[in-house]
């Protein structure tokens, strides 16, 4: 990827910064500020934290005009780039370059306090996101080499599905005893199987009907006894038959 042609962000921009003379640093403990002329700047104007692809950088600007008094390119955080001095919160080491491979070391100060909270913040996130980009990168490559899991069924294999245990249901339900297989009788008989005269006109029977005879297949069935006919005489048809067949409200079919 070419980083020239990539999209440069603003990270941190703060408008009042001052740039030291340092002198050598005499050991390895570090540098610290109380050795530089803090009321002589050597420069004074505006900050800006860039980022274009996975760099970032510092650049130091005339507040007015803009023009550019130098530039420090940083790579990762913390680093060589930037280091903290031994003795204050408010003040780095800054390694510039011109862009010719020339680097020189100065010394960068922040009046506030909380301005050089913000400068260190703005390099910590910018870095923290290039190390994830770079994590997540890994494992996509990682990912794309590895042989893929084949889940296809291969020619003859079949699968078996057990859902559990199911019980069938009946196919119908059970068939209730008709005693015997003789439908009941109908609505409005009685036991006896006889349907009453019409007036409310009682006859009796020679001898009780047996209905339990009648549900009993393995009995023999008694002999009909002759009984009075509850109808009355119909094989005779005179005058006196058709007036009480009138007055008993029945119809007389011929």
């Amino acid at each position: 990827m070419a980083e020239d042609n990539s999209y440069e962000s603003m990270l941190c921009v703060k408008p009042e910064v001052h740039v030291y003379r340092i002198p050598p640093r005499a050991s390895n403990r570090g540098y610290r500020a109380a050795d530089w002329k803090l009321d002589e700047p050597a420069w004074s104007g505006r900050m800006k934290i860039t980022a274009k692809g996975k760099m970032a950088y510092i650049k130091l600007e005339d507040r007015n005009t803009g023009e550019l008094f130098a530039q420090a390119p940083v790579e990762q955080y913390p680093g060589c780039v930037v280091e903290s001095v031994t003795d204050s919160s408010r003040y780095f080491v800054i390694r510039i370059e011109d862009g010719n491979g020339r680097h020189a070391f100065i010394g960068l100060g922040f009046a506030d306090r909380g301005d050089s909270f913000d400068f260190n913040v703005a390099l910590q996130d910018h870095f923290k996101w290039v190390k994830q980009e770079g994590e997540l990168a890994k494992m996509e490559a990682s990912e794309s080499t590895a042989p893929k899991l084949d889940l296809s069924f291969k020619e003859g294999q079949t699968i078996k599905i057990s859902i559990g245990n199911i019980k069938k249901k009946e196919a119908g339900a059970k068939a209730r005893p008709m005693g015997g297989g003789l439908l009941p009788p109908p609505p409005g008989a009685k036991a006896g199987g006889v349907i009453p005269p019409p007036g409310g006109q009682q006859t009796d029977s020679a001898e009780p009907t047996n209905t339990a005879a009648l549900f009993d297949f393995g009995s023999p069935v008694p002999a009909a006894q002759p009984s009075s006919d509850m109808w009355g005489d119909f094989t005779s048809a005179g005058s006196n038959s058709s007036k009480d067949a009138v007055k008993s409200g029945w119809v007389q079919f011929s």
